[in-house]
């Protein structure tokens, strides 16, 4: 670390310690992980003939913001934000559930409409959390491990390695779970690559802002966490203080 104002600490201390812009990351992890699957998954767009899932644009981004808060807060934090992430999503998922599910009223006549919308089957919507939780822990995994074995150093390789894993286990458990049976495995094969290599390569051309929030956070928060004696297992829980 070059500069003397950030101190190393590591993984267990860091999940005691209160940091002042946490939250705020956390919030905006849960906010673009819940609209990127409310917005976007519902819609297929095609630009110069290429066809795909609009939100392929904007849930990587909450991939970005996971590598943010393992490299900036460690794993525990990380692992904080993720069941967050998991349950929101359970909660959405029942949600719509709940709200398609009840008769309209007399005269209104957008229950077609809202159906398409926020009718996903059961498949999708289990395919979509167990492919969210998964992908995040082995994503947050990856990164911690990386940093420890590059020494904090040469961010982009964590970054772009974490998410190659990372996505590489999202795309195989969506897309089998979610299709598989429904397309033919040509197609599920097709889009599942497809879909991966489009989120590693998101993730490569966002690598100047993960650089930039990075340095941003650490300066501000005065930490920079490794995690040499953090229990990597998803249902730990986090050291008391």
């Amino acid at each position: 670390m070059s500069d003397p104002q950030i101190s190393r600490i590591d993984g267990s201390a860091s999940a005691r310690r209160h940091f002042r812009y946490f939250d705020y990351v956390m919030a905006s992890f849960v906010a673009i992980l819940l609209l990127s699957n409310l917005i976007g998954a519902a819609k297929l767009a095609q630009v110069d003939g290429f066809t795909f899932g609009a939100g392929i644009l904007f849930f990587p981004v909450s991939y970005v913001i996971g590598d943010v808060l393992t490299e900036v807060y460690g794993y525990a934090n990380a692992r904080r934000c993720v069941w967050m992430g998991f349950f929101a999503l359970v909660f959405m998922a029942f949600m719509s559930f709940v709200v398609v599910a009840m008769p309209p009223a007399p005269g209104w006549d957008g229950q077609a409409a809202y159906e398409s919308v926020f009718g996903s089957t059961w498949r999708i919507v289990l395919a979509s959390v167990t492919a969210f939780w998964a992908g995040e822990f082995v994503n947050s995994f990856v990164l911690a491990k990386m940093k420890l074995l590059t020494g904090g150093k040469m961010l982009w390789t964590r970054t772009i390695g974490s998410t190659v894993f990372g996505q590489a286990v999202d795309s195989l458990l969506f897309y089998p779970i979610a299709f598989l049976g429904i397309w033919t495995t040509s197609q599920v094969l097709t889009v599942m690559v497809t879909n991966w290599l489009m989120k590693v390569v998101w993730e490569a051309v966002l690598t100047p802002v993960t650089y930039a929030v990075v340095g941003w956070l650490k300066a501000r928060e005065g930490a920079d966490v490794y995690d040499t004696d953090t229990d990597f297992s998803p249902f730990a829980k986090a050291p008391q203080a």
